[in-house]
């Protein structure tokens, strides 16, 4: 068994698409409407084309904004992606006006920032030891 998808909830899937692939770097794998505004979005790692899909799910179900809210307001990511360098992922990401809520800390071997995805979601990237 492996992961081969997962979702975040997003607010604008077009705002999503466009953080996602503009100022996160990974590039648009599937974009099926689904009726509406509504789209199968899905975005993969620019190195992994055929690795684990994340979809940019729209965030409609009722359930959805009190969930994320909660994790909000209590600083918890709602996904950590793997970056090779935190430090330097902050400042990429610092530069392109990404806002963090978490600056680089070191909890032992690993360190980690939290970032706001600007469509309602925190994320938190990590850098564990080889």
């Amino acid at each position: 068994m492996k992961i081969h998808l997962t979702s975040v909830f997003v607010d604008d899937q077009a705002k999503a698409e466009r953080f996602y692939t503009e100022v996160l770097g990974f590039v648009k794998k599937h974009d099926v409407p689904l009726g509406g505004t509504d789209r199968w979005l899905t975005v993969v790692p620019s190195d992994e084309p055929d690795g684990v899909e994340l979809l940019l799910e729209p965030a409609g179900h009722p359930a959805v904004k009190p969930y994320r809210d909660a994790l909000v307001q209590d600083g918890i990511p709602l996904a950590q992606f793997a970056v090779d360098d935190v430090r330097a992922e902050f400042e990429r990401l610092t530069a392109l006006g990404v806002r963090f809520t978490q600056e680089p800390l070191e909890m032992g071997p690993v360190t980690t920032a939290v970032f706001d995805d600007t469509c309602g979601n925190l994320i938190q990237i990590a850098t564990q030891p080889r």
